[in-house]
């Protein structure tokens, strides 16, 4: 900070945290909990953020990486990445009781690739290796598809017909960096298939929009994330790339106060799997190292609902449980993501 008795203002984004699909994911393993008893079982964590695991976990969900580590018979939930195709098959034959958590745009991204594979297309995936949603993707589409990260993936590319190819993308991509990647498909292809970058989600658009915004008024920004998290790295990047240091931290307890030296205003936002509570710790532990004044950026108003799985309507009263039905003054992009389940 400048100035000894000076506030040092703290800017948060708007939106920030939960997206719809990680509300609607967190809710299923605390319902299916409610109704069936614990414990639930989860493969992978339910979304990337280790306080949303430890709380779930606090309540009896177990968390797995693999089927053969749940009992047969026992409530088995996929997560909100998704899964493939062999795994869901896997549950089928051993007769698990399943609930599907796949975010409902997750799951529109898989038919995409399906249909384009029926239609003899050769499908592109853009997104990271590794990630889980990717490896749940890349299982959904029969005969496999081709895992681009970058344009230098693209030049290496072959392709049975350059006149039937197409392309569907992770949802949590920078949007920035995957129109490039695109740009290049359709230079090398120009009767490429795809969907621009309508793929990535509208929460992941929102939160990347506003930390283009949030870093035009800020010194430094921090995002509330896990480090396994790809949004939450996703927005932190963007930041440093406008030119503004930016730190991924997990919780309150990572932030240096080193960081504000001769800085007057700091940029808060959080990825769409960070629970608002964790900012709330983080503006507590920024009022510890200065007196603070706390103001919040405009930005899209997010009204997206997606329905839960019938089989937990009764235990949560309603279709859309404790988030409510959706209201009828939806923007375009939020209507257009709410119809993906």
């Amino acid at each position: 900070m400048s100035g000894a008795n000076q506030k040092m203002r703290v800017i948060l984004a708007q939106p920030r945290g939960f997206c719809a699909g990680v509300e609607r994911a967190v809710e299923i393993v605390e319902l299916a909990i409610r109704k069936y008893g614990p414990p639930v079982y989860v493969r992978h964590e339910i979304v990337h953020n280790k306080r949303v695991v430890e709380k779930l976990r606090s309540i009896g969900a177990r968390f797995v990486d693999e089927l053969d580590e749940i009992p047969d018979g026992a409530i088995t939930v996929f997560s909100a990445h998704g899964v493939a195709q062999k795994v869901a098959d896997d549950a089928g034959l051993r007769d698990l009781p399943v609930i599907d958590a796949t975010c409902p745009l997750v799951a529109k991204v898989h038919r995409e690739g399906q249909r384009y594979a029926e239609q003899g297309y050769d499908v592109i995936l853009i997104g990271h290796e590794g990630h889980p949603e990717v490896e749940g993707t890349r299982g959904r589409i029969p005969g496999g598809v081709h895992l681009v990260s970058s344009v230098d993936d693209v030049d290496r590319l072959r392709v049975r017909d350059p006149a039937k190819v197409s392309y569907i993308t992770q949802t949590t991509l920078s949007v920035d960096d995957t129109r490039v990647i695109i740009d290049k498909l359709k230079q090398r292809f120009p009767q490429v298939a795809g969907p621009d970058v309508r793929d990535i989600c509208y929460a992941t658009q929102n939160r990347q929009q506003a930390v283009h915004l949030l870093a035009q008024h800020v010194g430094v920004i921090l995002v509330v994330g896990s480090p396994n998290s790809s949004n939450s790295n996703r927005l932190r990047e963007i930041a440093a790339e406008m030119g503004i240091p930016s730190y991924l931290i997990d919780t309150a307890e990572d932030i240096d106060p080193a960081w504000f030296t001769d800085i007057d205003a700091v940029g808060v936002t959080a990825g769409a799997s960070a629970p608002e509570e964790l900012v709330q710790e983080v503006l507590t532990r920024l009022g510890q190292i200065a007196p603070v004044a706390i103001e919040n950026l405009e930005g899209v108003e997010e009204n997206v609902r997606f329905k839960l799985p019938e089989m937990l309507w009764d235990v949560a009263g309603s279709p859309y449980g404790r988030m409510g039905r959706p209201q009828a003054r939806e923007g375009e992009r939020n209507t257009a993501a709410a119809s993906a389940e």
